[in-house]
């Protein structure tokens, strides 16, 4: 009997699709079909919805493997659709907003004192970094605790950019939307915030992400003596 072919990896997502799928279309749903002559408030809402709640899903079925970001994504969704059909005041929102990059920031917070902080998973991994090579180098050096207490350093600073995204996303969220939930208005103002998001919350976020990637880069090349292109993954 033949062994079965090892399965191909997943293609890359292309990151403007995502980006028009999980917010441009999202928005434009909310501010031009919310109207009674159009779709309603309420079924407006809903398609808006589905994207992002669409993409989360099939995120995880390309990926063969459940993603804990994209499952904490299909949560939100699934909350501001909540909020949406009780017709909530529009201050649940941006509790929402903040609550779910505030429970990450404490989680990984809290694996800082671990033997597995957090940052391993979420930016020092086998898909950015050559991990075993890495390893191997500090090893051969003796800088192996070294670097474990430069990652719980970063890991802190993770849990800062979730802590950073929390406060920012509560307060454009109270600045943006006004209305009751379940409203024409409150669609339009959702989607406001969803395209406000981007630029005000995850840019930043991203930025900060990347500059940590950095600040580890770094450390791992005085404790390993590797370029970093030898410690990136090819």
């Amino acid at each position: 009997m033949t062994a079965a072919p090892d399965r191909p990896p997943a293609a890359k997502p292309n990151p403007l699709l995502e980006i028009g799928v999980t917010i441009a279309l999202p928005a434009l749903v909310l501010m031009k079909l919310s109207g009674p002559d159009r779709l309603g408030t309420l079924p407006a809402l809903g398609l808006a919805l589905a994207f992002p709640l669409g993409w989360g899903l099939w995120d995880g079925w390309r990926r063969r493997k459940l993603n804990w970001l994209s499952v904490l994504g299909v949560v939100s969704t699934l909350l501001t659709g909540g909020i949406g059909l009780l017709a909530l005041n529009a201050q649940w929102l941006a509790v929402k907003e903040a609550a779910v990059p505030t429970l990450i920031g404490a989680v990984v917070l809290g694996s800082a004192w671990t033997r597995s902080p957090l940052i391993r998973l979420m930016i020092f991994n086998a898909s950015l970094f050559d991990v075993d090579r890495v390893q191997a180098a500090l090893a051969a050096r003796g800088n192996g605790m070294a670097f474990e207490r430069r990652l719980r350093g970063g890991t802190v600073g993770l849990a800062g950019t979730f802590f950073f995204s929390a406060v920012a996303n509560y307060f454009l969220t109270r600045h943006v939307v006004h209305s009751t939930a379940g409203s024409e208005a409150f669609n339009q103002e959702l989607g406001r915030l969803t395209l406000l998001s981007y630029p005000i919350v995850a840019i930043p976020s991203m930025l900060m992400m990347m500059g940590l990637m950095v600040w580890l880069a770094r450390g791992a090349k005085a404790l390993t003596g590797l370029d970093l292109g030898d410690m990136l993954k090819s």
